[in-house]
């Protein structure tokens, strides 16, 4: 991988992880465009922990208030919002691994990840605050977010509807979609480093510098993502990443049906 690569992947997983267009779609996308190998399993694990800093930095408060006291609600609502994408990503694990990646998959995914936000945008505003949030509205909220383990559905944008759909102000659908989001890049982090140390390869085929450089454009590029989409989601204006996806589907589709180049 070359130092180039490196600071391309870590950019657009930092915007893509939080900007609701799905990392992983992009990711996929990038690697046909520019005939790039699969990122080494260390790297994207690498890049996943920039994401997890870049969260911890925007809501440490809300983090230091949970690790003060561990056997509050909100700990409780994280837990359960965890458990449909924890079932289904043990049930698609396989599946993940094979299908979800033709050009025909991510154009339809993208177009509907468009039609969520735009959706989104369209739901009334709830009223719900933090504390009005209950375990029925935390396993709903996590069922939304393992519709979005395949690639090219966004999770932060499916998550954030769904807590939408249940009447949370906008400002605590993002910031829930957030905290969700720590245990999710966590667990999936972990579960790939233990695959990395089982099968001995925990330097893979990248070097220092571009896991170090990864790591910090990830994190960088995230932190502003987050910060944007905090602002966007109280605008009403989702809306206008619908436009983004839909362009980008519409020329996945136009590659797979008429020129085959990348899929």
């Amino acid at each position: 991988m070359t130092t180039l690569q490196a600071i391309i992947l870590g950019a657009v997983q930092g915007i893509a992880e939080f900007l609701p267009i799905s990392s992983s779609g992009h990711l996929i996308v990038l690697q046909r465009v520019f005939g790039m190998e699969e990122p080494a399993m260390t790297f994207d694990i690498i890049v996943h922990v920039g994401s997890l800093l870049a969260i911890i930095v925007v809501f440490w408060r809300d983090i230091f208030a949970i690790l003060k006291n561990p056997l509050q609600k909100m700990t409780g609502l994280l837990i359960v919002g965890t458990i449909p994408v924890v079932v289904a990503g043990f049930l698609m694990r396989n599946v993940m691994e094979t299908s979800f990646r033709s050009g025909l998959w991510l154009a339809c995914a993208f177009a509907v990840t468009g039609l969520f936000l735009l959706l989104a945008d369209k739901i009334p505003m709830g009223k719900k605050e933090e504390r009005d949030v209950n375990y029925l509205d935390a396993i709903i909220i996590g069922f939304f977010q393992a519709l979005a383990l395949p690639p090219g559905i966004s999770r932060s944008g499916t998550t954030i509807m769904g807590a939408l759909t249940r009447g949370l102000t906008r400002e605590t659908a993002a910031k829930f979609s957030f905290m969700l989001a720590i245990i999710s890049i966590a667990g999936a982090g972990t579960l790939e480093a233990v695959e990395v140390v089982r099968e001995g390869e925990l330097t893979g085929t990248v070097g220092v510098p571009q896991l170090l450089i990864g790591f910090a454009v990830s994190a960088i590029v995230g932190y502003v993502a987050i910060r944007l989409l905090l602002k966007l989601i109280n605008a009403c204006k989702l809306r206008y990443f619908s436009f983004y996806v839909w362009g980008l589907a519409a020329l996945i589709l136009a590659d797979y049906i008429i020129f085959n180049r990348f899929f």
